[in-house]
């Protein structure tokens, strides 16, 4: 007899849309830092829901106690734009060794559209980054690196944008931003011809804990937008940086880098994973497998009573493995009913479980964190009527994932 799916965890509204005056926060992007046990919660502030109303970031800051967390106020973060610009698409990524998180975005020119941009085929959009080495307390100045990493291929990117979501640092050390063009292949009397722009996901990386930062290749084969990455294990030992993206074939597309992200395979629908008929940003994180019932255990009780001072027990559980978790709106018509997709085999496309429902109802964009201890944080848009009503934050343990989405044949529980 299955067991039944363990209840939707509790959530707790983090940002909200102000009625009266037509405020609305979008966008959300989660980041965890181990040492300080404290979860990171940006989104877009915007005048009204639309993309072109966008204003500044801001931030939540979220102390872990346990499988609780204590959120602080909200910041607002205006001095992190370019002046006549407008901040979009947060995307931090934490660099271990020094303890500097990097806050990426775009910050694009006055309220230019995206459609307006993609006629034209010039892009209104800079790529930017703000560094904080005090868990985001305070910002160094915003730093314009469009010249640096984008260079001359900038003619021929009608607009670009970062994630949204997170980064990742790899085990060798390197940064990753998921980011996405649309590429002019071919203009006609100097206008970009529709059917000849096309959207590839790419990364932008580092190589330098944050110095300098470079673009890889863009992803070709199917048109993909909107993405994250995550490293997972490959069978000769090494690592394999998975990139999840958005498209508008009903289904999410995939594509492996063997070199940390230079260079992606050609990318191939997921049908495992759908997408609503426009599609929608999802997340993916990777995290150490439990190699056995009574180690995930363990760890899941570290994680409701020891906070952030358990990563060991995490880290040594895997012995090298890794699974993936995907967030998304799990309905295949609209965007709705938030769920979280687990895969065991993160190699194989056909290796992702049936979701589990954190959210009944309408929904939008999400970011997951994979903390210590076997515990995930996900942030994510929901509403009543909307999907923009609210930003919302929930924690879950990973028994309670794998009793939801499955446990692998062999395990104490496997259905």
């Amino acid at each position: 007899m299955k067991p039944e799916a363990p209840p939707s965890p509790r959530r707790e509204t983090l940002f909200r849309r102000e009625a009266a005056s037509g405020v609305t926060y979008r966008i959300p992007a989660l980041l965890y830092l181990p040492p300080a046990a404290t979860f990171l919660a940006f989104a877009e502030k915007r005048s009204s829901a639309r993309d072109e109303d966008a204003e500044h970031l801001v931030l939540r800051r979220g102390r872990r106690r346990g499988a609780a967390v204590e959120w602080g106020p909200v910041e607002e973060l205006p001095q992190l734009t370019l002046p006549g610009h407008r901040a979009m698409n947060p995307c931090p990524v934490y660099e271990a060794a020094a303890g500097a998180v990097f806050l990426f975005c775009i910050c694009v020119r006055g309220r230019v559209t995206e459609r307006r941009q993609l006629a034209s085929g010039r892009s209104a959009a800079r790529l930017c980054c703000a560094a904080s080495r005090d868990g985001g307390r305070s910002w160094a100045p915003l730093r314009d690196l469009t010249e640096q990493a984008v260079g001359p291929d900038l003619r021929r990117w009608a607009t670009f944008a970062v994630g949204p979501g997170h980064g990742v640092q790899l085990a060798a050390g390197r940064l990753a931003v998921p980011a996405y063009a649309y590429y002019v292949h071919r203009r006609l009397c100097g206008l970009p011809l529709p059917c000849c722009t096309k959207p590839h996901a790419l990364v932008f990386y580092s190589d330098d804990r944050g110095g300098s930062w470079r673009k890889g290749e863009l992803v070709e084969g199917l048109r993909t937008s909107e993405c994250e990455v995550a490293e997972v294990a490959a069978g000769d030992g090494g690592t394999v940086l998975y990139c999840s993206a958005r498209t508008r074939r009903r289904c999410r597309a995939v594509a492996l880098s063997a070199d940390l992200g230079l260079k992606f395979g050609r990318s191939a629908p997921c049908e495992q994973l759908c997408e609503p008929p426009r599609g929608c940003q999802g997340s993916v994180v990777s995290f150490a497998a439990p190699a056995a019932a009574h180690a995930d255990g363990a760890a899941d009780g570290a994680a409701d009573t020891n906070g952030a001072t358990d990563g060991a027990a995490d880290g040594a559980a895997g012995a090298g493995a890794s699974w993936l978790l995907f967030s998304h709106p799990t309905d295949k018509r609209r965007r709705r009913d938030l769920g979280v997709y687990l895969n065991p085999s993160p190699l194989e496309r056909a290796g992702w479980r049936r979701p589990w429902v954190l959210y009944e109802g309408p929904c939008g964009y999400s970011d997951l964190a994979a903390c210590p201890g076997g515990l995930f944080g996900c942030l994510f848009e929901c509403g009543a009527a909307g999907e923009c009503e609210e930003i919302a934050f929930c924690v879950f343990t990973r028994r309670q994932l794998l009793d939801a989405c499955g446990r692998p044949a062999g395990e104490p529980g496997a259905a």
